[in-house]
This record gives C-alpha cells, sequence and structure tokens, in this order.
C-alpha cells in the first residue's frame, strides 16, 4: 500500500465551505489614494533689463510668492496708496517679491527704482500667477492655427 502525503482532517469550517467549483467573489483591488499636487507657492521670474542696486549691479532674476488677501489690503492703508492709487501695484509687489538678485533686502523702495519696463513685467506675471495659479499661456501658432502652451515665467521680453 502507497502512503502519499497525510491529509488534514476536515474541519467544520471545511464542511461548510463551497464547492471548489465555486469561483469566490472577485474582490475589487484597493484603489490607490488619489495623488497630492503639491499648491506651488513660489514663482521664479526674470526681469527683462533688471533693478540697478547703488552699488551698479544688476539684479534680474528673482522669486515671487503667491499674494494673500492680507497682502492685498494691507497696501491700502498705505498713505502713499491713498494720496495715488497707482502706487498701489509697488507698494504690493514690494510684499510678495521675495528674492530678487544678491538684494539683502526686498521692499517697496527697490520696486519703485525699477525700470518701468521691469516693472510692467512684474504687473503682468502677478496677475498671471495669482489670477489662473501657473505662469503657462494658451496660443495658437499665427501659421498652422496649432494651439500650445508657452511658459511665461522667467522668459525674457521677445522670447515667449
Amino acid at each position: 500500500m502507497r502512503r502519499g502525503p497525510a491529509r488534514p482532517a476536515p474541519d467544520a469550517a471545511a464542511a461548510t465551505s463551497a464547492p471548489a467549483d465555486v469561483a469566490a467573489p472577485a474582490v475589487a483591488p484597493a484603489e490607490a489614494p488619489p495623488v497630492r499636487q503639491q499648491l506651488r507657492t513660489e514663482f521664479a521670474f526674470e526681469l527683462p533689463r533688471g533693478y540697478v542696486d547703488d552699488m551698479g549691479t544688476v539684479h534680474r532674476e528673482g522669486v515671487m510668492r503667491l499674494a494673500t488677501a492680507r497682502d492685498e489690503l494691507i497696501p491700502l492703508r498705505d498713505m502713499r496708496v491713498q494720496e495715488n492709487p497707482a502706487y498701489l501695484s509697488v507698494v504690493l509687489l514690494g510684499r510678495v517679491i521675495t528674492q530678487l538678485g544678491t538684494v539683502a533686502h526686498m521692499h517697496d523702495g527697490v520696486v519703485e527704482n525699477m525700470f518701468a519696463s521691469d516693472l510692467a513685467f512684474l504687473q503682468d506675471f502677478y496677475r498671471q500667477v495669482n489670477a489662473e495659479g501657473h505662469t503657462r499661456a494658451g496660443v495658437s501658432c499665427p501659421h498652422c492655427e496649432q494651439p500650445f502652451e508657452v511658459e511665461l515665467g522667467g522668459s525674457r521680453l521677445g522670447e515667449s
């Protein structure tokens, strides 16, 4: 008589289980947790001309952070803004630009002494970053009309 491997004795659970030819219900695979997108709060830029400090150093590369409601409200109490509403963007940019080249302390006085083309660039950049949440813009090719995106952040005038 041949002896094979010993079989375990049937227990109560095995006795009440479904026959082997019946498929077990399919278990849905666990869904992967949603991927969290990290909020981008700082955006690099490069000024078209650059800020020239008292030593004659030109500063072109900088970083702007997203504006908060407080950033937009506090300048409204500034006497310079109350006397001249056009000064609002200067004060506001002085608050949200966190870095400009090697300028030690960024403030509205630095923005006040920028070239007009750099101020216009920063105003557009501020609007793009805070309204859209990114620095890309959708455009169409003038020749084939194919749509595509261009990166506005850090580009020089005429390069986008």
